[in-house]
């Protein structure tokens, strides 16, 4: 695969469970006027993506990355819990030095990535990513990437816009999220409070029933994961995993998990996604967020479709700048 055709953004993961999402929704849509299943839950992905080359679910998410070290498919009983590790996770981003940021600056994302041309075939590539989305939501996102091998192969810096959910050609002339999000609550119940009533825009197709997905009650979560694309300070990052720690139905994955930047973690199966797996993946022994890992599921097989590692983060002033 060549870098004009990662810039093509090949349809990957994220493009097939956006399209299975636009079937689930109008499936849901025929069915307004019956009554809604008691606990039917779902996961809905974002309908944009920061770059095609990560195929980000954050943030995202190779050389050294084998699928047989990914562990995926049948798993052993892991041995602690979901919600055990979130705060565990929650206690780590309490120590972590806390950055601010004013509208009108960016945050810088560096990620190494591991992506594949389709979403279950074809060879493994290491990119690594820039990404310089707005602080305050009022600019696009930009970012250039590189095959990690070429460490002079870095593409022109160029805006990421948001896709059309119903044509992934067409690009929407909406920014993305801000970026920066410094007003959120600290405390785990107002949180989830402020998460359900500022659900992430999911630019659904038209005639979805976003009453049925935004009204959802994983709806909270989803928003919750979203925020990981960029940067959440320290109190209010440790009451964002705190809340995604109630969530029904994440489970650990057993055994050592490395990253694709061939870190050692431990990684948390979310629940409900359509037509894959998204996995977050934290340090084993700091508990330090360290990124996520997609998988697929064709023919009831899964494989590894792609995995994003967070390299480092920090707040400048415009886009191409390098802390």
């Amino acid at each position: 695969m060549t870098m004009n055709e990662i810039e093509r953004s090949p349809r990957g993961f994220e493009e097939q469970l956006l399209r299975d999402l636009t079937a689930h929704v109008a499936q849901r849509s025929e069915a307004a006027s019956a009554a809604r299943p008691e606990g039917r839950r779902a996961r809905f992905l974002s309908g944009w993506r920061l770059a095609g080359a990560v195929g980000l679910a954050v943030a995202l998410t190779a050389g050294g990355l084998a699928v047989q070290t990914m562990r995926l498919g049948d798993q052993p009983p892991p041995t602690a819990s979901a919600s055990e590790i979130f705060h565990l996770a929650a206690d780590a981003a309490r120590q972590q030095p806390e950055l601010t940021a004013r509208p009108d600056q960016y945050v810088f994302t560096e990620i190494l990535a591991t992506v594949r041309d389709l979403p279950d075939s074809g060879p493994y590539q290491t990119i690594r990513n820039q990404l310089w989305q707005s602080a305050g939501g009022v600019a696009y996102t930009q970012g250039r990437y590189r095959p990690e091998a070429d460490p002079n192969g870095w593409g022109e810096l160029r805006e990421l816009r948001i896709d059309d959910p119903i044509d992934p050609e067409k690009e929407l002339d909406a920014f993305q999220p801000p970026a920066y999000h410094g007003d959120l609550p600290t405390e785990p119940d107002a949180l989830l409070r402020y998460l359900r009533e500022h659900p992430v825009d999911l630019h659904l197709p038209e005639g979805a029933d976003e009453e049925a997905v935004y009204g959802d009650e994983s709806m909270a979560y989803t928003t919750a994961r979203s925020m990981l694309r960029g940067y959440v300070p320290p109190r209010a990052l440790a009451a964002l995993y705190e809340v995604l720690a109630r969530e029904p139905g994440a489970v650990v994955i057993s055994g050592d998990v490395v990253d694709a930047a061939g870190r050692h973690g431990v990684a948390i199966r979310m629940p409900g996604v359509i037509g894959g797996n998204v996995d977050l993946i934290f340090d084993r022994d700091s508990h330090v967020y360290l990124g996520t890992r997609n998988s697929v599921i064709r023919n009831g097989k899964e494989s590894l479709e792609s995995a994003a590692a967070v390299l480092r983060v920090a707040i400048v002033d415009r886009p191409g700048q390098v802390p």
